[in-house]
């Protein structure tokens, strides 16, 4: 048999650190992934990681598992998984745990920031009781899924909100759109023509029942521009990903 050109490189396990216990050149592991890493791994002193620290990855080495505790020493820097555009996605919040999976293939693709919304036509309903169980699901499988995919920072997912809150929120991108199924003739390559050299966008996915004329219509006062997917209407747990997708491949963040 003949042999490979090359090797691949074995994967390393990757951990987010403590920000509160981090240093120049050395970190404490976040609590959660330490405990992982003693208990599952079984990782030892010696053993090299790779970790992400302040939106920035190194691999790593293991210098003291104490008091079950992990401490690294941070030693060479590797290149940034982040996005250069920076894309909040203005989510409304589906039924059953499509949820889950949205935020989930967001990370991945490289969402920064998740706001769940409440629409008229929206099924489900999340209350001020069930709201911090849902987020801190939602941020979990955030961490998961940024950890699996190499991201360096997890994205922020808010407090749900209102659509007429959502130009106040902090941060707010440069332009915001909302694909809407009666736009036509301004999709996501006539976006990016129009606007070439943008570094934020929001993106707003109405619910399964769609966005009510009147919902687009406050929309577009407070500035979002609606656009098209094409000419197939697109589930809400779709519709997100498969724009994200487009944009980022757009804005080079594929290549």
């Amino acid at each position: 048999m003949d042999s490979l050109p090359f090797q691949e490189e074995k994967l390393m396990h990757r951990f987010y650190t403590d920000p509160d216990r981090t240093a120049v050149d050395t970190a404490f592991l976040a609590s959660e992934d330490a405990k992982h890493a003693l208990t599952v791994l079984r990782l030892k002193t010696g053993q090299t990681i790779e970790v992400f620290s302040g939106c920035r990855r190194f691999t790593a080495k293991i210098i003291s598992t104490d008091n079950h505790e992990i401490l690294v020493r941070l030693l060479s820097p590797l290149p940034s998984t982040e996005a250069a555009l920076s894309v909040t996605l203005y989510q409304s919040i589906p039924k059953s745990d499509k949820m889950d999976w949205i935020v989930q293939k967001a990370t991945e693709l490289g969402v920064k920031r998740i706001v769940p919304v409440n629409m008229s036509r929206c099924v489900v309903r999340i209350n001020s009781g069930d709201s911090e169980k849902k987020l801190e699901r939602w941020r979990r499988i955030a961490r998961e899924a940024g950890k699996q995919s190499g991201r360096c920072s997890i994205p922020v997912i808010t407090e749900p909100c209102a659509p007429d809150l959502l130009s106040s929120l902090p941060e707010p991108p440069e332009i915001n759109i909302v694909p809407w199924e009666d736009a036509v003739s301004f999709g996501p390559l006539s976006f990016h023509q129009a606007y070439p050299s943008i570094a934020s966008m929001g993106i707003l996915i109405g619910p399964e029942g769609g966005i009510e004329p009147a919902e687009i219509h406050a929309l577009r006062t407070y500035g979002f521009i609606p656009i098209t997917l094409g000419k197939r209407i697109l589930r809400t747990e779709t519709a997100g990903l498969a724009a994200v997708s487009a944009f980022m491949s757009l804005y080079g963040e594929m290549e």
